[in-house]
Order: C-alpha cells, then structure tokens, then sequence
C-alpha cells in the first residue's frame, strides 16, 4: 500500500505545478489589468466655444474662433490684472499694425492665419478687458503659429 500511496503522490506533482503557474498567471493578469487607466473622455464632443471681446458702450465686438485659445486664456496668460491697462494698450498698438499689414499682404502670409483687420483705434478707450484679450490672443497666436509681430 505505501508504495502505491507514493506513486499517486509522484502523480499529481506535476498537475500541482501547471497549477500553480496558472494562478500565478492570472494573478498577473488580474493586476495588470485592475492598474490599467480607464479611458479618457474624448474632448472631440465638446466644441470650444468661440471667445468674444466686447465694449457694449462702444459697440465695438472681437470674436476669436481659433481652437485652444479659450485654453490659452484660461491656464496659461497671466491672469486679469497683472499687466496695467496702458501696458496692453501699448502692446496692442504695436501689434495691430503688424497683424493688419499681413492681412493685406497676402502672398507673403498664411491667409487662414491672418484673416481680418483689426480696426483698432488707439485714441479709443476699449476699456481693460478688450485689450487684455486682445493682447492675449496676439500672445497665443505667437506661440501657436510660431510667428513674431514685430
């Protein structure tokens, strides 16, 4: 009997073996997959919305359909208030010049980049918001065309 006894045991030795492999293996499997990223929601579905620069005393109105610059705004430029309203008067001074000659130069620039004049009248007071989004869209065209206005 014990030599029959042994050889059973001898036996099931290599199935406790496979077995163990197999668990081992669906241990791993079951960690690699429980620490998998779940998949991120696709901002395809979301349109951005189109940001609007306007002084209703003056009737005067920007409207920037160009994708990230909601972004832009909202993450990367300084925030309202850290540039004085003369510092981005000044800026937007120079820069609309700039961006209306290559508006009306169109063989030299993209024209789906430059597309419209800016009418921009520096004895105006558009006021601090037109010209912190104002200068802020000159800001975010740089970095995204990888252009330089001056």
């Amino acid at each position: 009997m014990e030599y029959f006894l042994e050889l059973v045991c001898l036996q099931t030795l290599p199935i406790m073996k496979a077995l163990k492999y197999i668990l081992i293996s669906i241990l791993f499997i079951t960690l690699f997959y429980a620490c998998g990223t779940a998949p991120l929601k696709s901002s395809t579905n979301t349109k951005e919305q189109p940001v609007v620069i306007k002084n209703d005393s003056l009737a005067y109105e920007i409207i920037i359909f160009d994708i990230g610059f909601t972004t832009y705004l909202n993450t990367i430029a300084k925030p309202v208030g850290y540039h004085s309203e003369s510092y981005l008067e000044n800026r937007n001074r120079r820069y609309v010049p700039i961006w209306n000659s290559r508006v009306n130069n169109s063989f030299n620039y993209d024209n789906n980049i430059y597309e419209n004049v800016i009418d921009y009248n520096s004895h105006i007071n558009y006021g601090y918001e037109v010209n912190y989004k104002l200068f802020n869209y000159f800001e975010f065209a740089q970095r995204k065309y990888r252009m330089v206005l001056q």
